[in-house]
């Protein structure tokens, strides 16, 4: 057996790991013992968390921008930006107030005017916005710090949307921004949270840097989640970007950084037990990872290719090889994640049967398959994206498809799979992500749940029924009622294929020991209410 270098670590102990890894040029800060310095799972592309749903942007976006509501501890929206607000008895009219104090980091005041615009940017590219446009009969100003959303019907779940913290957040900008189009990324970041993003600090590829908004008022409410005080108390928060895992784990170690995101599960056991670094969940639903199939081009514009996938993907297979150790991950066969309040069995004999290549072969032939080659993006620095990949292009091959990996960084990937092109000429057949679990439990509030054609995200799949089905599950007044049309959601959704599932995990995060505070977030890490000390 030959000695890589993985395993060459992993038996060598943390000793090893810490001098093997290479030293890196960091940056210089002000003062480092009120700098945070953290690795997160991806390099920061785009800067826009309207035009892309990646978590690095909303990452990114939960920094220098703000929202009307936010999310406690419990999921349970709470005024953020909003001091006040009230809905009329037919529950059509809705009216808000800011609270005092707010502004954004060049010091303007934020207004009425920047929410409306805001909300209005954030609808066209949202799920849950869209849905919120189809029933919108009015939103504008009442003066400068109040404004009203007027219905033409009851839409229960409006609140719950302001405050999602995951995909397209409905994050409030000036409104000289926000009435860019939504499809066209902005060009300016002033934003209205409570860190400023430093341009000139900037090292693209390498260095994000993010300092302290003076201008920015907390809440004065216990931080709680996306929800209450908002506390900065670090001058400085630096991104910085290492895709080498080795060689991020062996700077925790070192102290040149503080917080590692995506530490290698297979690499845990070299700092067990060292006293300095903690390793902890800060999302205990964890992830579902996807495989999401183009429905513009053939094969996959054939119902019959879709459900190929689903018996194609062996889900344990996928998650042994990049998570090993099965304490951090399940398959999972809802199409609402398993753990969630609207998991079922509907349709799942696919799931239950197990992977079945003869059976993906027989589709693929129902769908008048004819050699094509079939273009999968490769996330290589991703883990469980480049070895979903690898696994699919080989169960591919052996259901006679022919394919081709395109490999990239997970920012070339993210920004590529916008293209609508055929596979040919630039676009894509399959590329692959993952959400929070906790995202999965609302169809209406997660994005890439939509099948409204050119108006859905990447993939572009368009399914009436499931439109239908969707809007019944909003309607639906009860918990229960809300339960049974989750079945008939997911029993049409294992028909037509939205998306396949790769499995579910709960990834551990890394950090000194020395930071105090940390707030537990299922879809947004945050970097307030931090101290180190």
């Amino acid at each position: 057996m030959r000695l890589n270098r993985r395993r060459l670590l992993q038996a060598s102990g943390a000793t090893l790991l810490s001098t093997v890894a290479p030293t890196i040029t960091w940056a210089n800060t002000p003062d480092p013992s009120r700098t945070i310095k953290a690795v997160l799972h991806a390099d920061l592309r785009s800067f826009d968390p309207i035009t892309t749903n990646t978590y690095i942007t909303t990452y990114h976006g939960g920094m220098v921008y703000d929202t009307l509501f936010g999310l406690d501890a419990e999921s349970t929206p709470q005024p953020q930006m909003v001091s006040k607000w009230d809905v009329s008895e037919d529950r059509l009219t809705y009216t808000f107030e800011l609270r005092d104090g707010l502004a954004f980091s060049d010091g303007t005041p934020v207004s009425s005017r920047d929410c409306v615009a805001s909300i209005r940017r954030w609808s066209a590219r949202d799920g849950g916005g869209q849905f919120l446009v189809q029933r919108l009969e009015d939103m504008a100003p009442v003066d400068d710090k109040t404004f009203k959303i007027v219905l033409r019907e009851p839409f229960g779940l409006l609140i719950d949307l302001l405050a999602k913290a995951s995909g397209n957040c409905c994050f409030i900008m000036r409104e000289s921004e926000a009435l860019t189009d939504p499809n066209e990324p902005i060009s300016t970041i002033i934003g209205s949270g409570p860190f400023i993003f430093n341009e000139d600090e900037l090292l693209a590829g390498q260095r994000y840097v993010y300092d302290r908004n003076p201008n920015y008022v907390p809440r004065s409410e216990p931080a709680s989640g996306t929800a209450g005080g908002k506390v900065v108390k670090v001058d400085r928060v630096i991104f910085e970007n290492l895709p080498d895992q080795a060689t991020a784990l062996a700077a925790l170690q070192r102290g040149e950084i503080d917080f590692y995101e995506s530490p290698p599960i297979d690499l845990l056991a070299t700092i067990s037990n060292d006293p300095q670094i903690i390793v902890d969940t800060q999302n205990p639903g964890g992830y579902m990872g996807w495989l999401r199939p183009n429905h513009l081009h053939p094969p996959f514009n054939h119902p019959a290719a879709r459900q190929a996938l689903l018996h194609l993907v062996d889900q344990e297979a996928v998650m042994r090889a990049t998570f090993g150790n099965p304490e951090y991950y399940r398959t999972c066969g809802s199409f609402f994640g398993c753990g969630t309040t609207m998991e079922n069995d509907a349709n799942t004999d696919w799931f239950k049967g197990g992977q079945n290549i003869e059976r993906a072969r027989e589709l693929f032939q129902e769908a008048g398959y004819a050699g094509e080659t079939v273009v999968i993006l490769q996330a290589t620095d991703v883990p469980f994206m480049n070895n979903s990949a690898l696994l699919l292009a080989q169960w591919l091959q052996e259901a006679g498809v022919t394919v081709e990996l395109q490999a990239g960084d997970w920012g070339t990937i993210s920004a590529r799979r916008q293209n609508r092109d055929k596979p040919t000429e630039g676009g894509w057949n399959l590329v692959f992500t993952y959400a929070a679990t906790n995202l999965h439990n609302n169809p209406i509030g997660a994005p890439a749940f939509a099948a409204t054609g050119d108006a859905a995200s990447y993939g572009w799949p368009t399914d009436q029924k499931h439109e239908e089905l969707r809007l019944k599950w909003a309607a639906a007044e009860t918990f229960e009622a809300r339960k049974e049309v989750a079945r008939e959601l997911q029993d049409n959704a294992w028909d037509f294929v939205l998306q396949v599932y790769l499995g579910q995990w709960t990834p551990p995060v890394a950090y000194r020991s020395n930071l105090k505070g940390l707030i537990a977030v299922p879809e947004l890490l945050p970097f307030w209410n931090i101290e180190k000390t």
